[in-house]
């Protein structure tokens, strides 16, 4: 398919900021909708990228912007919005993804491509999963990125649509990898637990040459697929290449889970109270506790994508993006 125009929901984050960069890149109209727009300033004032300060729950809006894409990435969530209640997230991951797929239909749009997460999983019983692993979220955020999965596929063939289940992305712009960097080379970094666990990271180029293919690539209608590196790595070995990235052989202290666990609660409840968002909380404990690793087999069969970014040069990266800005 040849895609000139699209539109990118979730476009302020970090995720959608580099999706619309890269799009232009590649020689697109790209219209750019989010609450909060300020990480595109860059391109505020580029005749090819329409910014739109908007609610992904505005209905009206979304058939204005929606008409006439030939593609739309779908990736404004409710994600860590910790003090925001269940309806919230009922209406941002579920019931938008159920009016953005009614709208694509009539408005007959070449492709969704619908960002979902490894979250869905929940607790992974075995690693690693593949996409034909049971579902058993525990969390509203899981919950709700879940059902919006389900909301997507009751459009059956009435759409030609692709969800994406990326495991955890990092690069520049990313916050959470910041922080990480931030409290290692500051050597305040604690870990959680004494279990061995894993993670499965992606850089952030090669998840948007994963968003390029989903987009770009015949014979996908109604597919899932997960998307990752090559391979998990144990947290340990990502704490330490996060220290090298940052020029310090910093070890951090462990502190048992049954310490932090109901600290992490007293916080979350007490900022909830306030009507602000904790330094951290109870879903933070799962980078810690919650092992991740998964089987992109799937994405390297259908897509023909293989990650080429490896974690040490991914953080390196980072860090010097971070550096150069003043933030590291």
């Amino acid at each position: 398919m040849n895609v000139e125009r699209v539109l990118v929901t979730g476009a302020g984050g970090f995720i959608g900021s580099h999706l619309v960069d890269d799009q232009l890149r590649r020689g697109r109209k790209v219209t750019a909708l989010d609450i909060h727009v300020e990480r595109l300033a860059h391109q505020a004032g580029n005749p090819d990228c329409s910014l739109v300060e908007g609610d992904v729950r505005d209905g009206g809006l979304l058939d204005s912007l929606i008409r006439g894409q030939q593609v739309v990435f779908h990736l404004a969530s409710a994600h860590l919005e910790v003090s925001m209640p269940e309806s919230f997230y009922e209406e941002t991951n579920v019931e938008a993804v159920r009016t953005i797929a009614g709208l694509c239909e009539r408005h007959e749009v070449g492709r969704l491509v619908h960002c979902s997460s490894v979250g869905v999983f929940g607790r992974l019983a075995s690693l690693p999963a593949d996409e034909e692993t049971d579902c058993r979220p525990t969390i509203t955020y899981e919950k709700t990125k879940l059902a919006g999965e389900r909301a997507l596929r009751e459009s059956g063939d009435a759409i030609d649509y692709v969800i994406l289940r990326p495991a955890w992305v990092y690069g520049p712009r990313c916050m959470r990898t910041l922080k990480l960097l931030q409290a290692i080379k500051r050597r305040r970094f604690i870990k959680v637990g004494f279990g061995k666990t894993y993670r499965h990271p992606v850089y952030i180029a090669d998840m948007l040459e994963a968003f390029e293919l989903a987009a770009r690539t015949a014979g996908l209608n109604g597919e899932t697929i997960i998307v990752g590196a090559g391979a998990a790595l144990p947290l340990d070995e990502l704490i330490e290449e996060a220290a090298r990235a940052v020029g310090t052989d910093f070890r951090p202290k462990t502190v048992p889970l049954a310490v932090m666990a109901p600290a992490c609660y007293l916080v979350e409840k007490l900022f909830g109270v306030l009507g602000k968002e904790p330094p951290f909380s109870t879903r933070s404990l799962k980078f810690f506790t919650e092992s991740s690793a998964f089987d992109i087999g799937k994405a390297r069969g259908l897509l023909g994508f293989e990650p080429k970014v490896d974690i040490a040069d991914g953080l390196r990266r980072t860090a010097e993006a971070f550096a150069e800005d003043g933030r590291l």
